[in-house]
């Protein structure tokens, strides 16, 4: 009887054990949900990244809170460790991103980039720019006098973005273009790969800044964003 009644009790702890281990499973599941985080956040620390961003990641231009829909998936974690670690300074992102954990910041990088990215322009509808279009002319072409290659030639045609490490551009708003330039300039955003944007933004005027920022501001990126139904939600 006594057998009995040790071997029983060790099944009903398994049992326990087994139905605890299930929860906590089910529970760090639920917690590291992206499209939860997305529009729930992890009170009382994380908000909802709509309430800012958009409900399908289309931003702000408004508020210049920037588009995240389609940006590529590696870029996304990066800035997100980024703000994390506070080496790249944002009051409001910083605690934010340090609130979740690694893999809560590459669930979200991998839910926001599978959101629709900007659309390119109908045949015809970008025009040659000219020298005097400084905004258009540096995206196309660069400064190649002052050693200041085209925009166009990491971040893609239209600004479309090349990869998963050149972000899209076009139609994030204009002054959180402007305000990430003037960041590299002052050093208060990490370089990127091969300190690319480091040294072009300390090439650029603050007119050059502002003329880029509204050019890429101006293309059309709204629609673009597209809902990923719930079964294919990462």
């Amino acid at each position: 009887m006594r057998a009995k009644t040790r071997y029983g009790g060790l099944g009903l702890g398994l049992v326990l054990v087994n139905g605890l281990a299930t929860a906590a499973i089910s529970a760090q599941a639920a917690a590291v949900d992206p499209h939860v985080i997305a529009t729930r956040g992890l009170p009382p620390t994380v908000p909802a990244c709509q309430t800012c961003h958009g409900a399908l990641g289309e931003g702000n231009k408004t508020a210049s809170f920037p588009r995240l829909a389609g940006l590529g998936q590696s870029y996304l974690a990066a800035q997100l460790t980024a703000f994390a670690s506070a080496s790249r300074a944002n009051p409001v992102m910083q605690p934010i991103a340090a609130g979740l954990s690694l893999a809560q910041r590459t669930a979200m990088a991998a839910y926001y980039a599978r959101l629709g990215g900007p659309q390119p322009l109908s045949a015809g509808a970008a025009a040659d720019p000219q020298p005097t279009q400084t905004g258009p002319w540096l995206a196309a072409r660069g400064r190649w006098s002052a050693d200041i290659p085209a925009c166009s030639q990491c971040h893609g045609t239209q600004g479309l973005g090349v990869g998963d490490s050149f972000p899209p551009l076009a139609g994030q708003p204009a002054a959180y273009i402007a305000a990430q330039l003037q960041s590299w300039k002052h050093g208060t955003r990490p370089p990127g790969p091969q300190s690319l944007m480091l040294k072009i933004a300390a090439r650029l005027s603050d007119d050059d800044v502002a003329a880029v920022a509204d050019y890429y501001a101006s293309l059309p990126a709204s629609g673009a964003a597209v809902a990923l139904p719930r079964s294919a939600k990462p």
